[in-house]
């Protein structure tokens, strides 16, 4: 593009250039040719009075001496009343252009070796005298030659700022494609940070933005397929859970072990499936209008799950506040996720027996659903709502909490960790209902944190 840009540039000024300085060119010559011819007329003139005046021969070659440039004039007298023709200067004009002169009457040129003459008749009372001018053709030309030079130069140095131009113009348009062509390839190429500077011309800068969007949209979908993914295995850990649960009490048999064998290297492919994934970036996407659910529904449902196993470990498990409908702005999976989530949390990271509770408390304007057990705590809260930071000695994969977090999140809320009032870890997740920033209120501890010896 670069170079035929520049090519049909220089075309281009080429012929502009050719166009205007050959037909200038001719006009110069023409013009020199004029102001000569024309000196050679003002010379012819001054001889007119001195042969109106006298026909002597000797006044006549002072006159004409005087006049002229050396011996570029002569003066043809004709004959009559008995004299002679008479010849004054150096004549070079043949006698035939002299006597057509001197016949039409008007002035004429004529070519002569080394240049020309002007043949200018002069009507007197002896006859048409004829005045002949010498022109040389250095006079003719003079200057000709230093105007074509000066043509040519500017001629030349518009064609070549031409091409430069050109040639910067293309540099311009060229580069912002190279580079977007160069961005393609390296996106092509699995480097998804790949970037075009938005730059160039509108056309190739709009080119670029796009390219940038489409760049961010597809790291941005390879992220919330990771993010789904680990997800959506993180999910899997609620019946891993069970399986490991109901294994344990299956006894000694060789069954038995196997059964246990197979659950524990399930939960290790999950848990390398979550881990595997858990480098995507987070992104909770809000639920469209009129998607929600009943939060104390969601809560019983999932409550009798977990009690049946809570009855075979000797749990005490509480519920409170799900007696009514409760709405919130949340898909009714991803609150049963979060919930799974933090229940599998208590059995996982909690000795049997461990008591817990879950309660519901709504407000006009947010939902608060507390999480409580009476196990030895959280050692570091901020490392456990860190997503993919989770302990590997204790089995966590660091997700869990923030799928909760990024619940609260996408209503606006937040989630805090604190001590909870059976002595263990209270979790507290408050769902904004209108969408506006959280209120912070306090809720029975939940924001004394005190370091615990367990993490999750």
């Amino acid at each position: 593009m670069r170079w035929a840009l520049v090519r049909v540039c220089l075309a281009v000024t080429t012929m502009v250039v050719v166009a205007f300085a050959v037909p200038l060119g001719l006009v110069v010559r023409e013009m020199a040719r004029d102001r000569a011819f024309s000196n050679a007329e003002r010379e012819a003139a001054v001889v007119v009075p001195a042969l109106s005046i006298t026909t002597d021969r000797e006044e006549l070659e002072r006159v004409v001496a005087s006049a002229g440039s050396g011996d570029g004039m002569a003066v043809h007298i004709p004959a009559g009343d008995g004299r002679a023709a008479v010849d004054l200067g150096r004549r070079r004009a043949a006698a035939a252009d002299v006597a057509a002169v001197r016949k039409l009457g008007r002035a004429s040129t004529a070519e002569v070796p080394g240049g020309s003459v002007l043949l200018q008749p002069v009507a007197l009372g002896l006859g048409t005298v004829v005045v002949e001018v010498y022109v040389p053709e250095s006079e003719v030309t003079n200057g000709v030659g230093t105007a074509w030079a000066v043509l040519a130069g500017v001629g030349i140095a518009l064609v070549l700022g031409s091409v430069a131009v050109a040639d910067r113009l293309g540099v311009r348009m060229v580069q912002p494609a190279r580079r977007l062509v160069e961005g393609a390839h390296e996106l092509g190429e699995g480097k998804l940070g790949a970037r075009v500077p938005e730059e160039g011309p509108d056309e190739l800068r709009r080119a670029a933005v796009a390219f940038n969007s489409m760049a961010d949209q597809v790291v941005q979908l390879l992220a919330n397929e990771r993010e789904l993914a680990a997800d959506l295995s993180h999910r899997l850990r609620t019946p891993l859970t069970v399986l490991r649960l109901n294994a344990a009490s299956l006894g000694d048999s060789p069954a038995a072990e196997q059964t246990r064998t197979a659950v524990a290297q399930l939960e290790r492919e999950v848990d390398t499936i979550i881990r595997t994934a858990r480098e995507a970036k987070p992104q909770t996407t809000a639920p469209g209008a009129g998607a929600g659910c009943d939060a104390a529904e969601v809560v019983r449902e999932r409550m009798a799950f977990w009690s049946a196993l809570a009855e075979d470990e000797g749990r005490k498990v509480r519920t409170a506040g799900v007696d009514r409908p409760v709405r919130i702005p949340v898909v009714r999976a991803d609150l049963a996720a979060a919930l799974d989530a933090l229940l599998g949390n208590v059995f996982r990271h909690t000795p049997e027996g461990t008591a817990f509770a879950v309660d519901v408390h709504n407000s006009e304007d947010a939902v608060i659903v507390l999480v409580s057990d009476a196990g030895p705590g959280i050692a570091d809260p901020e490392t456990a709502m860190a997503r993919g930071r989770g302990s590997g000695a204790t089995g966590s994969t660091g997700l869990g909490l923030d799928i909760v977090r990024r619940l609260a999140e996408s209503t606006g809320g937040d989630v805090r960790i604190g001590r909870s009032v059976l002595g263990g870890t209270e979790i507290r997740i408050w769902l904004q209902l209108d969408g506006r920033e959280p209120v912070r209120r306090g809720h029975r501890g939940a924001m004394r944190r005190r370091r615990r010896p367990a993490t999750r």
